[in-house]
């Protein structure tokens, strides 16, 4: 059990890994890198093509348009849940996020009776994990102790799919996430059998769309956002898990 234990961690590391060399600004360094490789071997003009390059990625990918182009096909398949189905008795709040998230949550377990808030996530570096850092929140927001429940040693979106199974079997439940992370959830969550009902919050607000939003950290973040979420769902398509 050890060994499969350790294996599992390394394939997940490795997947982190993998997703983060793929992502905006890593990218964006390996090509200033490779402009500078260039001017080290006096290759001026290939180092001035790099340094062109670089300049041009990081104004595409920290524009508002580009980012709001990448994230809107993934918060269009779910609208904000009005129509709460009364025979949901448990919300999941997935891991990460927790400021944004944490309140649809709220709203949606002051809607339902008896409903029980579920909180997942571990922690790789803090001694705290995600799962209880968000109870925290949900008590200091007035929900009581009793009704939250936490998931604290699910890594990713998968393996808190197979746990819910564990604990809900077929009925409906609340899926909260955010609006960007609904997608995938739910490819996810339904291949398991299960039968979430999509309750996506922290919708992203596509602001300034100007020549002047060039360069700007809050798009780079919202695309780098719809990067992860595309790579998560290339390698859930490679492994067969959607």
């Amino acid at each position: 059990r050890g060994i499969q234990e350790m294996e599992l961690r390394a394939a997940f590391l490795l997947k982190k890994a993998i997703g983060w060399l793929l992502m905006p600004m890593p990218i964006a360094a390996a090509i200033f890198l490779s402009a500078l490789w260039a001017v080290w071997r006096k290759r001026h003009k290939r180092a001035a093509y790099f340094l062109s390059a670089g300049i041009l990625w990081l104004g595409l990918v920290s524009h508002a348009y580009f980012s709001s182009l990448l994230l809107w096909p993934l918060e269009s398949q779910y609208s904000r849940l009005e129509e709460v189905p009364s025979d949901a008795k448990y919300i999941l709040l997935l891991g990460g996020d927790k400021e944004r998230r944490a309140w649809e949550a709220v709203r949606l377990y002051h809607t339902l009776e008896n409903a029980r808030i579920i909180t997942s996530g571990y922690s790789m570096h803090d001694e705290i994990s995600d799962a209880h850092k968000t109870m925290r929140l949900l008590a200091e927001s007035g929900v009581r102790g009793e009704d939250i429940i936490m998931q604290e040693e699910v890594k990713d979106t998968k393996e808190e799919a197979i746990r819910m199974k564990q604990r809900v079997g077929a009925d409906p439940f609340l899926l909260v996430t955010s609006a960007y992370h609904m997608p995938r959830s739910m490819l996810l969550f339904q291949k398991e059998g299960l039968h979430p009902v999509a309750a996506p919050g922290d919708f992203n607000d596509r602001g300034d769309d100007s020549i002047w939003s060039l360069f700007q950290a809050k798009h780079l973040q919202k695309t780098e956002k719809a990067f992860h979420e595309y790579i998560g769902l290339l390698w859930a398509c490679l492994r067969g898990a959607v």
